[in-house]
């Protein structure tokens, strides 16, 4: 069966010529209120990358390092890594002395100063870098024979200013074993 299709008659022109009207003054486009478009971060690939910078460790009064705290040897060797000069090669010696005089030894990072203990007795020993010297303080110093020559406000503390060139390691060596064996302090 066939369909039949109906043609629609052309639209009739004009071959006058006819009057138009002169265009009319295009108005501005509003301007569209639309925020750029947000950047996607990129994928993240597994490619060599550059290593993140170490965080430049900031020295307080005297080349004392700003080190945060933490318990552990990683506290402590970040601390001595960043002392500044002779101070440095004077702290790792008292490390050295400490770690061979006391096995075992508890080591913590507090108040920007390296602290040594032992397990169950409280801390012995910390330190603290100044501008001229390093004090190494005795928690239990009064007990110590011969007593560390500088005095303290707390009677059984006692400090050992070591101050460039001056390290007797033998005295050091004997203040350290002899302050292990005693109850040290809580903190």
């Amino acid at each position: 069966m066939a369909t039949k299709t109906t043609a629609k008659p052309a639209a009739k022109t004009k071959t006058a010529k006819t009057r138009t009207k002169p265009a009319a003054k295009a108005k501005p486009a509003a301007k569209a209120k639309t925020k750029p478009a947000k950047a996607k971060p990129a994928a993240k690939t597994k490619t060599a990358t550059k290593p993140k910078a170490a965080k430049k460790v900031v020295l307080l009064s005297g080349g004392n390092p700003q080190i945060a705290k933490g318990d552990g040897d990683g506290p402590v060797q970040a601390y001595l890594a960043a002392i500044p000069g002779w101070k440095r090669a004077m702290a790792e010696r008292i490390d050295a002395v400490v770690v061979r005089t006391v096995p075992g030894v508890r080591k913590a990072v507090k108040w920007n100063s390296p602290f040594y203990g032992v397990e169950g007795q409280g801390w012995f020993l910390a330190f603290h870098v100044f501008a001229q010297y390093v004090k190494v303080t005795f928690f239990k110093g009064a007990s110590l024979r011969p007593m560390p020559p500088s005095p303290s406000k707390d009677p059984e503390v006692r400090y050992a200013d070591l101050r460039e060139g001056q390290f007797d390691e033998a005295q050091l060596a004997s203040w350290v074993t002899q302050a292990a064996k005693l109850p040290g302090w809580l903190a």
